[in-house]
């Protein structure tokens, strides 16, 4: 069978900010690593919010409620570590897609990826570690 699960969401995904939130002072000091830390300085101007100066996080960029932890391809991740996990998604193809955890080893993975055929479950990582005929 070739036809796929088709997503249930019908509201389109709209992210406020794409784009990383990066610590202050981050790009002139090799030691000051870009992931975020709330700055917590007495002077600190971007704790401030002075204009000009780096972005903070804040419940503001949050996604809507209805799109929130949903893939570009319209599906929530749900990770598979067996047959017996993909089981679970039997009944919600068209909310949750697998993905493979990255502990499993090649031959549980063509078993997983089989059975979510039979399924109808979106396997979003279903090329990973995939073996040809001639490796084996």
């Amino acid at each position: 069978r070739d036809k796929m699960a088709v997503p249930l969401l019908d509201k389109k995904i709209v992210k406020k900010r794409v784009k990383r939130f990066i610590r202050p002072q981050s790009d002139r000091k090799i030691c000051v690593k870009p992931s975020w830390r709330r700055p917590k300085g007495i002077d600190s101007r971007v704790r401030r919010k002075f204009k000009g100066v780096t972005l903070m996080p804040n419940i503001g960029y949050g996604s809507d409620k209805k799109t929130r932890h949903y893939l570009p391809n319209g599906f929530k991740k749900f990770l598979v570590h067996n047959v017996k996990d993909l089981e679970l998604l039997m009944m919600h193809n068209r909310t949750y897609c697998a993905e493979i955890a990255h502990n499993v080893s090649t031959r549980k993975r063509k078993e997983i990826v089989e059975r979510a055929a039979q399924l109808d479950v979106v396997v979003t990582n279903k090329l990973a570690r995939l073996r040809s005929q001639e490796d084996e």
